[in-house]
């Protein structure tokens, strides 16, 4: 049985890969692969907000009975996030090479801070809150487009 934490840590490390792969072609000025890889990295990290979003926080929150606390810290890190991915996608659209590896690089450590967040703290708080309910969880997260 996999559990929440290994689910979103394996998904973590696919969304790192992703960003990877667009910055070094970022970095290289290989302008129209960069935007495919900014594009499937993109698409992967709202994937993995919408998992959280939709279903963990809510699920979460209802065990709990309160909306206050990680969750809400974690949303209002994905907004921050979410004007990065912003300054990137019009920085690879103008081709700016430092901008996006300017906002690429603060994304990082803001990602990488979130991650840890979620991984030593939210994923595992979810997991005993949770407990008995969280093999639906998951097929309802892994259902979500």
């Amino acid at each position: 049985m996999t559990t929440i934490t290994q689910y979103m840590e394996s998904d973590h490390r696919r969304c790192d890969e992703l960003f990877a792969a667009a910055e070094r072609l970022v970095a290289a000025g290989e302008w129209s692969a960069a935007a495919d890889a900014y594009a499937k990295f993109h698409g992967a990290i709202e994937h993995h907000f919408s998992m959280e979003e939709d279903e963990l926080f809510p699920a979460f929150e209802d065990a709990m009975g309160s909306t206050m606390g990680p969750t809400q810290v974690m949303r209002m890190e994905h907004g921050q996030m979410r004007s990065l991915f912003e300054r990137m996608r019009n920085a690879l659209t103008a081709k700016e090479v430092e901008d996006y590896l300017g906002a690429s690089d603060t994304l990082l450590i803001l990602m990488q801070q979130h991650n840890m967040k979620e991984e030593q703290m939210l994923y595992p708080m979810s997991e005993q809150a949770l407990a008995g309910s969280t093999d639906a969880l998951l097929q309802r997260m892994q259902a979500i487009d």
